[in-house]
């Protein structure tokens, strides 16, 4: 793995002119979590933002460039350390694109990759030892990382002050398009599990709305943001849609608990499933035109339980 300092600039194609981005989207199915990943050619590489959740779904990925262009994948960014952005990686190194990411995400990774592991081996999804790989990255940063790509553009990546959708954050930036994974879910419920920390799932709605506010911030007005799930948007209407979000899905989680006299046993027993079906359906009256509801029901549990263990 290398470590790259706060800037690094790596070689510089000169005097090409840049050429105008077009921003391709490959979406899995369901069994992917409906995951996005988006590539961009330059005419002489191409850069992947997030990898996919299954090694299948990144081959797809893979293939789809392939039949696109003759460009090689040079570089693979990992937006946050969540595995539908990380677990397809291998894919990609296997035919020699870097891996990039925070110093923070590369971290996290061998905790939440065994977290997630028990949890689906435990579901019967996969076999034991048939769930993918942990990917080592090829190249880490703190801070920000300036990447000039061959065709004239320049790839910026910024790690935001505090976490969002989990423990840490990135988002990439050229040409007026920004990638933050699932930092934001462009009118599609969000998943609300929140970080993996020491085991535990640990979600923190303030740090998320703080990464919102500084990323419209980050990038000019007219930026569109290309989110893990769900459609683009300008930058100011993703931040503002988001943070909205966050604030009523929090009321929900409250106003639902509530109703029962012991949250924590609650969730606990036969009524967790009821919990997270008035949940779903509540967030569904709230937002009915927001797609993706299935992923509100299964990530919610991070959220009820930090409220149901914080009731006194």
């Amino acid at each position: 793995m290398r470590h790259l300092p706060f800037v690094c600039l790596f070689a510089l194609t000169v005097g090409c002119a840049p050429a105008p981005l077009t921003v391709n989207t490959f979406t899995s199915g369901a069994e992917g979590f409906d995951t996005h990943s988006y590539w961009i050619d330059t005419g002489a590489e191409v850069v992947v933002f997030d990898a996919q959740f299954l090694p299948s779904s990144a081959e797809q990925l893979l293939a789809e460039i392939t039949a696109a262009t003759t460009s090689p994948v040079t570089h693979v960014v990992v937006t946050h350390p969540n595995p539908d952005k990380f677990n397809g990686a291998p894919v990609f190194q296997a035919i020699g694109a870097e891996v990039m990411m925070s110093e923070a995400s590369a971290a996290a990774l061998a905790g939440v990759h065994a977290y997630k592991e028990a949890y689906f081996v435990g579901a019967g999804m996969f076999a034991e030892g048939e769930y993918p790989a942990l990917v080592t990255p090829d190249v880490t940063f703190t801070g920000a990382l300036s990447l000039p790509l061959q065709g004239g553009l320049t790839l910026t990546l910024t790690e935001l002050s505090t976490g969002g959708v989990t423990t840490t954050q990135t988002v990439a930036a050229l040409d007026g398009a920004v990638f933050v994974g699932d930092l934001v879910a462009g009118e599609a419920h969000a998943w609300l599990e929140g970080g993996i920390v020491d085991g535990v799932a640990t979600p923190d709605l303030p740090a998320w709305d703080a990464a919102l506010v500084e990323l419209g911030g980050l990038v000019p007005a007219e930026t569109t943001v290309y989110p893990g799930r769900g459609q683009p948007q300008a930058v100011a209407d993703a931040v503002a849609q988001q943070r909205a979000y966050l604030t009523a899905l929090d009321t929900v989680v409250a106003d639902v608990l509530a109703t029962r006299a012991d949250p924590v046993a609650a969730l606990s027993g036969e009524d967790a499933a009821n919990v997270y079906a008035e949940i779903t359906a509540l967030g569904e009256l709230a937002y009915p035109d927001h797609s993706l509801s299935y992923l509100l029901t299964y990530g919610v549990y991070g959220l009820a339980w930090q409220q149901a263990l914080a009731t006194p």
